[in-house]
């Protein structure tokens, strides 16, 4: 074991990075909590601007700090047909520039600071009474194990300075670009975080080991990285996932192939906006003191690197932009073919965004949209078997409501592990009422189910209803048909004024079932109707009273939710 200065290399390095991402999701976490009902209106701007879409993707990955949450979304949305592929792609690089907030924060020199920020983030996390408050001291409870993280690997590295060998070793990467966009890309897919890579690059400039030329082609590396770990978790997904991570790959490894070949301008430029002498070093204690560092540490290089990591995402966007039409052609010629739908698919939820549990919530909530649509269609094509008596329509019937067992057993198994992580109280009330409401929804398919099976045997068996039976039933299911085509609605508006209009159907149909079950028994007390038909009719008015119930559960819930 390598042992620097009285101190385990190995161990604080691996020790320090460990605190610095696990800072990071602890950030990241307690940020989207705060942010999670306005990041999901920012997603709601996403329209057919291309602009528009790429100051979405930067705001999106800006507050939830990860670039691969925003582009595993953006993925879904191209999926479920929200989103064409050169919408996608303008998402994605406004999440390239939102991702490079993070080089921008840990470039902050106030690494003193992150004791004090763990303490009282502790503090506030633990014992806040307020939630909004307690999520706060968990975004500065990150912050501070972050920094503190950067400390240690700083420390680590430190000594590594004095030996020549190693800075003979770096001085290659400053030399020979390519060789530090490899060594950065490579890094990358290592460790599955471009955020690590850009600590790990920033605690080697800062300690002098390695110069800015070489630390840009490090980062212009860890941009490629990133892109080639995207492409790997598309293997086997959707040709939507496979061509929105093909072009984030291309448009980054282009932008870095032209970088490479006008560097000393784009470092010039850097230069120029930054203050300060990137490779200066402090060379006194003096200086030390007064730039918060030590001797032999470049106090400056931190900011030019988080710059020149910004400034390169901003030129690569600004000038793909108006070829995203072009780059979506290209990327649909290299990746040829036709998307294959399974008739038993979930559109929405993606379980690579669990970790971004607003995103997540927000795919729950259009998947639960699509099957509250998919049991209206199936209740509808029940009715209409009722009255036409089509046999054949039983197999489309039966297609539809596995459908819906289907898509009740993925959105409660996604639900289910979305409440298992660090999720805000807000979110989990409303994990509750859609777990109550695709619950509700796939008992109104089974009554559906119990009444074309009772159709279908009535039809086997020969057995007719006389022509007020028929009547009755037209109108019970028409109300009911109604009743949950008007709740559908509402939910689909987002809309929670349904009330009492909601009251006043589900005691309608209450009404109207008793009352044609009492004219019913009527019926058969003056021989107009026999008993076999009789106890199929009951059965049919039973079942809509039962959907009716669930619809109503359903509009309950949902009004309950927003108090």
């Amino acid at each position: 074991m390598l042992e620097i200065g009285g101190h385990n290399f190995l161990f604080s390095l691996i020790g320090g990075l460990g605190l610095f991402l696990f800072g990071m999701r602890t950030m990241s976490d307690g940020l989207q909590k705060v942010a999670g009902d306005r990041m999901r209106k920012i997603l709601a701007a996403l329209t057919n601007n291309r602009f528009v879409g790429t100051l979405v993707g930067l705001a999106v990955t800006a507050i939830i700090q990860s670039s691969s949450a925003t582009t595993v979304m953006v993925i879904g949305f191209v999926n479920a047909g929200l989103l064409s592929l050169v919408q996608a792609i303008g998402v994605v690089l406004g999440a390239n520039i939102g991702t490079t907030i993070t080089a921008q924060l840990i470039a902050l020199n106030i690494s003193e600071f992150a004791l004090p920020a763990i303490g009282l983030g502790a503090a506030i996390a633990l014992f806040a009474q307020d939630k909004q408050k307690s999520y706060w001291g968990e975004v500065l409870l990150g912050f501070g194990l972050l920094f503190l993280g950067l400390s240690l690997m700083k420390q680590a590295f430190d000594p590594l300075k004095h030996s020549e060998e190693i800075r003979q070793i770096f001085t290659l990467i400053g030399d020979y670009h390519l060789l530090g966009v490899f060594i950065g890309a490579l890094l990358t897919i290592i460790v599955q975080s471009s955020t690590a890579t850009i600590g790990i690059t920033l605690v080697l400039a800062t300690t002098g080991i390695i110069g800015f030329e070489a630390s840009v082609a490090l980062i212009l590396g860890e941009n490629i990285g990133t892109t080639i770990t995207a492409n790997f978790a598309a293997i086997g997904t959707n040709l939507a996932a496979r061509r929105t991570a093909f072009c984030h790959f291309l448009f980054n490894a282009i932008g870095v192939a032209y970088m490479l070949m006008f560097l000393p301008a784009f470092l010039g430029l850097v230069d120029m906006l930054t203050p300060g002498d990137a490779d200066a070093l402090i060379a006194n204690q003096a200086q030390a003191e007064l730039l918060g560092g030590m001797i032999g540490d470049k106090p400056f290089i931190a900011r030019h690197i988080a710059n020149a990591h910004t400034l390169f995402n901003v030129i690569n966007t600004l000038l793909f932009l108006p070829f995203l039409g072009l780059l979506a052609k290209f990327a649909t010629l290299v990746i040829r073919g036709q998307e294959r739908v399974g008739k038993l698919q979930t559109q929405f939820i993606d379980s690579r965004v669990l970790n971004t549990p607003p995103i997540a919530l927000g795919q729950a909530r259009r998947e639960t949209e699509r099957m509250g649509k998919v049991t209206l269609e199936v209740l509808q094509q029940t009715n209409l078997f009722l009255e036409s008596g089509e046999l054949k329509k039983i197999k489309e019937l039966e297609s539809r409501e596995e459908l819906i067992d289907h898509l009740h057993q993925e959105i409660t198994d996604f639900l289910v592990a979305l409440s298992q992580k660090s999720v805000a109280a807000r979110t989990s009330r409303e994990i509750a009422v859609l777990l109550h409401v695709v619950k509700d929804f796939e008992r109104i398919a089974d009554h559906c189910e119990n009444l074309w099976n009772l159709a279908q045997r009535k039809i086997e068996n020969r057995i007719a209803f006389s022509e007020i039976g028929l009547t009755e039933l037209a109108e019970i299911s028409g109300v009911t048909e109604e009743f949950l085509g008007l709740v559908v609605a509402e939910i689909e508006a987002g809309s929670n004024a349904i009330g009492a209009t909601a009251m006043a159907y589900e005691g309608r149909i209450n009404d109207l079932e008793k009352n044609l079950r009492n004219n019913h028994i009527d019926r058969l007390n003056t021989g107009e109707c026999s008993v076999r038909p009789g106890m199929i009719f009951i059965d049919m008015l039973h079942d809509f009273k039962k959907i009716s119930e669930h619809t109503y559960n359903i509009a309950e819930t949902v009004m309950e939710s927003a108090d």
